[in-house]
C-alpha cells in the first residue's frame, strides 16, 4: 500500500468511527453539563431557602417554625414582619416554580421539584399563611398562582379528611 492509500484508509476510519464517536461524546457532555446546571440551580435555590429559614429564626418571636397551635396575638410590627417573611417565601416558591417546574419532567428534575413542592405543602397547611396568600399572589406568575392554589386545596382536603 502506498502512503496515499494509507491516508485514504485512515480518512475512512475517521469518517466511519471517529465522527459518530465525536458526536456521541458531544451529546453525552451536553447532557452532563445540563444536569450539572440543574443541580447548581437547585443548590442555589436551596441556599436561598436556608437563608429564609435563618430569617425565620432571627424572628423567632413570630413562632413561624412551630406547628399550628394556639393562635398568638401579635403586635402590628410583628404582623408586618410576618407578612414580609411570607412575601419572601412566596417569591422564593415562585422562583423555584419558574426555574424547576416542567409539565414533562425527567426523573432528576422531578426529584428536585418534589422537594420544593414538599416545602410548599408544609407552608400551605398553615392557616396564617393561607390567610395572606391571595394578597401575596397578586402580580405573580399565573401558572404559579394556579399551582400553589391547587396545593392549598389539596392540603385542606387532606387535613379535613385525615
Amino acid at each position: 500500500m502506498t502512503w496515499l492509500e494509507w491516508f485514504e484508509l485512515l480518512s475512512y476510519v475517521v469518517t466511519i468511527i471517529g465522527f459518530p464517536l465525536g458526536i456521541g461524546i458531544f451529546i453525552f457532555e451536553q447532557r452532563k453539563e445540563r444536569q450539572n446546571e440543574e443541580e447548581e440551580l437547585y443548590q442555589r435555590l436551596s441556599d436561598e431557602y436556608t437563608n429564609f429559614l435563618k430569617l425565620v429564626l432571627e424572628n423567632a418571636d413570630l413562632q413561624l417554625l412551630r406547628q399550628q397551635g394556639q393562635p398568638q396575638s401579635l403586635t402590628d410590627e410583628q404582623k408586618e414582619r410576618k407578612l414580609i417573611l411570607f412575601g419572601i417565601l412566596v417569591s422564593l416558591f415562585e422562583r423555584a416554580y419558574i426555574l424547576v417546574y416542567e409539565e414533562d419532567m425527567n426523573k432528576q428534575t422531578r426529584r428536585l421539584w418534589l422537594s420544593w413542592e414538599d416545602y410548599m405543602r408544609e407552608w400551605c397547611r398553615r392557616e396564617d399563611f393561607q390567610a395572606v396568600l391571595e394578597k401575596l399572589l397578586e402580580g405573580e406568575d399565573e401558572d404559579f398562582q394556579k399551582h400553589i392554589r391547587q396545593i392549598v386545596t389539596q392540603e385542606n382536603l387532606r387535613l379535613n379528611t385525615g
